[in-house]
């Protein structure tokens, strides 16, 4: 998988690129990652071997407890690298085969990133990111509302423009990082058009300015480390030189991100399966080789390995097209709903095959945890709607 490096998401670069060959881009058939990405994902595994330990992710699972000094200790080594988009990748996957709720809580402080970095200007760049880069503060995503789940186009937030500022009103619905972002990436409309997913514009919401309220949302089935809240928004002025890019162009933001995100997301699947897989085999092998197994539980073994291949390779693919600046959104929602749904049969044929052994061990919170990757960043069933809209039978990629 040797690709080039990045630092960032320009939008430049990324349009600029879009026009060389996908020859020259470096795109290929070779399934191995070079010593350098391999080397990343040893230092990401000794230290979720060193921090994500039993008690720690029990820890915080039965607290409901978001890791802020792994996080902070994660940083400050120099552990994750966000200047290549194929070491997120790596580290999501890697992360969340140790553990899910801490492993994606070391991910979500730069949760939305993408979106300033595409689309907004040098000086949102400098005075936002600059910080979520150095871990002086978290950011977030607000997209999702009470009455909207997965359909973006019919968000009901709004923001007037008065003078210099706009005025937003409205609520966001289990939002990452809700309860302690110091800002958010958030979706609002600007204008009511013809078409829902016209005029809508996206701001950069500080935590501090009056009016926005957070409440923590507790009693989640899985990933409880990560903090989620409800947001809502009394009157908030945002000054004018917080809209990213232009008015009216939120809704195309925000699905560019999610061509982004939901790699990341089929990773965090990925990594989960993986997981449970190697659990369920050391649990198994306590009574002996796995060939003492009978054959039903080879047979399921068997099952969980070759989903688990199928869904790294589409995982692979999806990110290979966005990391060369060609998305390919079909590919990309292939990869997250096979490796969601993967995530989440893994997990219940793990549960299946292990009997007590699996109930009473960490297998039980990845089973949890592993639900809800067919819901966030668009549900499955999304995900199908996409693929089968853009799918041309016959024609080539």
């Amino acid at each position: 998988m040797r690709r080039r490096r990045i630092t960032v998401w320009p939008r430049s670069v990324w349009e600029e690129a879009r026009a060389i060959p996908l020859c020259l881009r470096g795109i290929d058939m070779n399934f191995e990652f070079d010593e350098a990405q391999k080397e990343f994902r040893k230092k990401v595994e000794e230290f979720a071997r060193r921090e994500f330990t039993e008690e720690a992710a029990s820890k915080y699972d039965l607290q409901e407890k978001y890791p802020e000094e792994v996080v902070r200790r994660m940083i400050s080594e120099g552990v994750f690298d966000y200047s290549n988009p194929w070491n997120i990748l790596v580290a999501t996957e890697t992360f969340c085969k140790y553990d899910a709720g801490m492993g994606i809580s070391m991910l979500v402080p730069f949760f939305g990133n993408e979106v300033i970095a595409l689309f907004g200007n040098d000086d949102q760049k400098k005075k936002y990111l600059s910080k979520v880069f150095s871990g002086q503060a978290k950011m977030g995503l607000a997209v999702t509302e009470p009455g909207g789940g997965s359909d973006v186009a019919n968000i009901k937030t709004t923001a007037v423009k008065e003078g210099d500022h706009y005025v937003l009103n409205g609520s966001k619905m289990f939002i990452t990082n809700g309860d302690i972002a110091d800002f958010f990436v958030l979706l609002a409309r600007t204008s009511v058009e013809k078409k829902k997913h016209q005029g809508m514009s996206v701001f950069i919401v500080e935590r501090n300015f009056d009016g926005f309220k957070s409440n923590k949302i507790h009693g989640k089935l899985g990933v409880r480390a990560t903090d989620t809240a409800e947001l809502t928004l009394e009157n908030v002025k945002v000054p004018a030189e917080n809209l990213v890019g232009e008015p009216g162009r939120g809704f195309y933001y925000i699905m560019t991100f999610f061509d982004i995100s939901r790699a990341y997301v089929a990773a965090q699947a990925l990594g989960i399966a993986e997981g449970i897989l190697e659990r369920a085999v050391g649990i198994l092998q306590k009574d002996g080789p796995i060939t003492s197994q009978p054959e039903r539980v080879q047979f399921a073994i068997a099952d969980m390995a070759t989903r688990i291949e199928a869904a790294k390779l589409l995982t692979y693919e999806a990110a290979s097209f966005i990391f060369n600046f060609n998305p390919n959104p079909a590919v990309t929602s292939m990869a997250k709903a096979y490796a969601a749904e993967t995530a989440v049969y893994v997990s219940r044929k793990a549960m299946e095959i292990t009997g007590i052994d699996g109930l009473s061990s960490n297998i039980e919170r990845s089973f949890r945890d592993a639900k809800i990757m067919e819901i966030w960043e668009g549900t499955s069933e999304i995900e199908k709607l996409v693929i089968a809209r853009m799918l041309k039978v016959g024609d080539s990629q």
